[in-house]
């Protein structure tokens, strides 16, 4: 048996490099139980690295424009500043950063700022550490990673927002019967792992499925997704 490795320090930068380097992730929480939590979150996933975990935005944008890593794990309300200055720093250095909120707040401010602000994810702090690790992976994937409530709140929103009749483009939006069946499932707010499950498929498949559903609505977000399903009629309230 091979020996194992000891577990990663809060704040020790890892080498992407070195062997069984997994995605860099930059953990960003001020509470101090709460950022030793994610990080045991993200360094027990064997496809993650942390790259560090600090308390601020200071901390934060300094290693964001000295070595960005591949995702940005921040809260919002932080003691120097909110986490929005963050993701939107990650997005002007050029998008190699993905960036995911992890937050007790799943309010309308909230949740829309962080998304108009770029963020690709945005998770309630209640999720369990295994939903963390598994919804970061999601997300580099090519999903947007939600917590149910936050996922039910952006359907609602977007159901009573004024329709769209089609896609930019003015096409008729046409799906495969599994691509409708995965795009119900989206708007209900499951995981990638969970519609793999429900529909005997694995992830990697459902992932292909979101990436073709996505160019054909002409969406990047599953939000975006969300409103363009029930804008359009793909998907009727009654289905969820």
């Amino acid at each position: 048996m091979g020996r194992v490795a000891p577990p990663r320090r809060i704040g020790e930068i890892v080498d992407e490099s070195a062997p069984g380097a997994g995605h860099r992730v930059l953990v960003v929480e001020d509470d101090e139980p709460t950022r030793a939590r994610l990080a045991r979150a993200v360094a027990a996933h064997p496809e993650l690295a942390l790259q560090e975990a600090v308390a601020g935005v200071a901390a934060a944008r300094a290693l964001l424009e000295r070595d960005p890593p591949d995702v940005l794990l921040t809260d919002l309300d932080l003691p120097d500043g909110n986490g929005i200055e963050l993701i939107r720093c990650a997005r002007a250095l050029g998008g190699r950063t993905q960036s995911m909120v992890i937050s007790i707040f799943g309010d309308e401010q909230h949740v829309v700022a962080a998304i108009e602000a770029g963020a690709l994810g945005y998770l309630l702090k209640d999720a369990s550490s295994d939903a963390i690790g598994r919804s970061i992976l999601e997300m580099l994937e090519g999903g947007s990673p939600m917590s149910p409530p936050v996922a039910r709140y952006l359907l609602q929103r977007f159901a009573q927002a004024a329709p769209a009749a089609t896609p930019a483009t003015g096409a008729v939006v046409e799906l495969s019967a599994r691509e409708r069946e995965v795009l119900t499932y989206i708007v209900k707010g499951f995981s990638y792992a969970e519609i793999a499950r429900l529909l005997s498929l694995s992830t990697h498949t459902v992932a292909t499925h979101v990436r073709r559903i996505y160019g054909k609505l002409e969406v990047h977000s599953r939000g975006e997704a969300v409103y363009e399903a029930l804008a359009t009629g793909l998907v009727k309230m009654d289905d969820t």
